[in-house]
């Protein structure tokens, strides 16, 4: 994830406060020192950086030190509200048309994943219940319409395009289409360059002249650094874009952009690209950002995951079954299907306060998860139904039938009896809410068997 060497450093900064009584001038202005270098190294722009960081030291310097909080926690918090402040507030939503398809102009240079981010903007609407149309409107790029075609189809998405015409043509006529054909939501993927040319300008006005667009919407690439917030700088001052969308925020990037492009360019991110799946596209919460650069994870962006991805029924369906402590194998295999939608396990204990650092030199293998399903597929039903009568030789047929040794039956068997008990106690507390359903037979996110943490 992005910002790791950024929340190690302030962290660092930080713990040299925590045995202060109070606040001196002197220790904020060092504290300030140590924060402006760590920002700088993550490539946040120097004037940003300095502002912030004097910003921070003026709330800071002279403030008393509540009964609550040491002086270390009284500067986080200070950091904490600044960093969502330089980086929008608050969240920003797509500005919408009050009458006929909301048309969204994306824009942006060639490989910052433009046409990908289309698609997966296309399927986040269409998630929520929208008819979104991809436009194919870059025609110089060799195969960039096939490749709309195919994340088009991934995400589920019609794709309209009229081979090489004029692409400002294309856009009018795609707008039309909508209209007839019920499409609440255009997305028009332009054509990138290299770099920006008055060429790529020209083409982009005149489809903004002719569309008149609710949103454009600029997708950079975070791993640029500055380039990226200079190349909105200049996007803007030509075109006037409303958002940008910022990619591969799950990379070992040092994400100085995220940081910068707000507070340089004054337009806010709207959305973060956190992966390879279609399905990879975040809204952007400038709040949830900072608790994760302060290292304390990023609860809400879970448990919206889960609900969204979790089979709800299935879920009250387990969790009636553990308070009548029936949970058996069946019900198991059933946790790591739902498990499984909601991607890579390791991404998502990242979130959980304070794991992030504790999960970056640890392996997890989300395949170990198949392994433990292929024992219990090996189960007999009676098996799977009552645990408790397989015996040492059943033990063997099912460690031979899934390929694996006995002894990961038996942590299997015992890893269970575990959970189980887990479990129960975990469906007496959570009676009702939101979190009850979205982790109702989950356990509050307890490792699966094999993990090994």
């Amino acid at each position: 994830m992005a910002f790791e060497g950024l929340t190690d450093k302030l962290a660092a900064a930080f713990k040299k406060m925590k045995s202060r009584g109070k606040l001196s001038e002197a220790d904020v202005k060092e504290a300030m020192r140590e924060v402006r270098l760590a920002l700088l190294d993550a490539d946040v722009n120097f004037k940003v950086a300095k502002d912030f960081t004097n910003r921070v030291a003026e709330k800071a310097i002279g403030e008393k030190v509540t009964e609550s909080l040491t002086p270390a926690q009284m500067v986080i918090k200070i950091v904490n509200e600044e960093l969502v402040s330089l980086m929008g507030g608050e969240e920003v939503k797509i500005n919408t048309a009050s009458k006929g398809p909301t048309i969204i102009m994306m824009c942006g240079l060639q490989g910052s994943g433009k046409t990908t981010h289309s698609a997966k903007l296309g399927k986040m609407l269409r998630s929520k219940g929208h008819r979104p149309l991809l436009v194919a409107c870059d025609i110089y790029r060799p195969a960039a319409i096939d490749q709309l075609k195919i994340v088009g189809e991934k995400a589920g998405v019609q794709v309209f395009e009229k081979g090489t015409q004029d692409p400002v043509k294309t856009a009018v006529e795609a707008l039309a289409y909508a209209k007839d054909y019920g499409h609440d939501y255009v997305i028009l993927d332009t054509a990138g360059r290299l770099h920006i040319d008055e060429e790529l300008m020209g083409e982009l006005t005149r489809m903004k002249e002719k569309t008149e667009p609710n949103e454009i919407l600029l997708v950079v690439d975070s791993m640029t650094g500055q380039d990226a917030v200079n190349v909105a700088k200049s996007f803007n001052e030509t075109l006037g874009i409303d958002g940008v969308i910022i990619t591969k925020l799950d990379g070992d990037t040092r994400g100085g952009a995220a940081l910068s492009v707000k507070a340089v360019t004054g337009c806010p991110i709207k959305f973060a690209g956190v992966g390879e799946k279609i399905e990879d596209l975040e809204v952007f919460h400038p709040d949830r950002m900072a608790s994760r650069i302060l290292g304390m994870g990023d609860i809400l962006s879970l448990i919206e995951q889960a609900e969204a991805k979790l089979d709800e029924k299935k879920a009250e369906e387990t969790l009636k079954r553990l308070q009548e402590n029936k949970f058996d194998m069946n019900d198991l295999l059933e946790q790591f299907g739902q498990i499984k939608n909601m991607g890579s396990m390791k991404k998502m204990l990242s979130m959980l306060p304070g794991m992030e650092k504790q999960l970056r030199d640890v392996d997890i293998d989300d395949r170990q998860m198949l392994r433990v399903e292929a024992i219990i597929l090996s189960m007999t039903p009676a098996e799977r139904e009552k645990p408790s009568i397989i015996s040492p030789s059943r033990k063997r047929r099912i460690a031979a039938g899934s390929g694996n040794k006995v002894e990961d039956v038996n942590r299997l068997l015992k890893q269970y009896e575990q959970m189980k008990q887990m479990f129960k106690q975990f469906g007496k507390k959570g009676k009702g809410g939101k979190f009850r359903k979205g982790f109702g037979g989950m356990g509050g996110m307890q490792l699966p068997p094999g993990f090994g943490l």
